[in-house]
């Protein structure tokens, strides 16, 4: 059984505990936490999802991620997440905001990797493929209809802002 911390819609922590799978009760949330690996030869990483996953089975997606379990913050969920779906073990992460979508607070993150590139591990039952994809590429992918809608918009911010340059 995995244990959710419930928040807020601001954020702050509201004391109760969630389970997953079973209905959030109306006003509370839970976090989930993704991250935007980025090689240091400029490259991005793609996870493709498992084929049994409920939301976008077989897709690519620019992100590592999950929800936070029980007493985990977001730097310390997206630490685990990266490490659980990809075997990259990073530090620095650059915080790139928060969204609210359902009953959801996404937050998202950011950080550089100079692991070999054909090291990446993939998590059962969550990740099926990978492939790093050069910068214009990853540009066509987050303006394409194959990226998830708010997945999209902060990557098109990320983009915007030049963080990684």
């Amino acid at each position: 059984m995995e244990i959710w911390d419930g928040y807020n819609i601001d954020g702050s922590l509201a004391g109760v505990d969630l389970v997953r799978g079973e209905k959030i009760p109306d006003g509370l949330y839970h976090l989930v936490c993704e991250v935007l690996v980025q090689h240091t030869d400029g490259d991005f990483l793609l996870m493709k999802r498992d084929l049994n996953k409920p939301i976008n089975p077989g897709k690519y997606e620019a992100t590592a991620g999950g929800s936070a379990l029980k007493g985990e913050d977001g730097l310390t969920c997206i630490k685990r997440e990266l490490y659980e779906e990809t075997g990259i073990v990073a530090e620095e992460f650059d915080y790139m905001g928060r969204i609210l979508d359902g009953k959801c607070i996404f937050e998202y993150f950011y950080t550089k990797t100079d692991c070999a590139k054909d090291c990446i591990t993939l998590q059962e039952n969550e990740t099926i493929a990978y492939k790093w994809i050069s910068e214009q590429e990853f540009i066509d992918f987050v303006n394409s209809d194959k990226i998830g809608k708010n997945q999209g918009r902060k990557y098109r911010e990320f983009l915007e802002s030049c963080l990684w340059r």
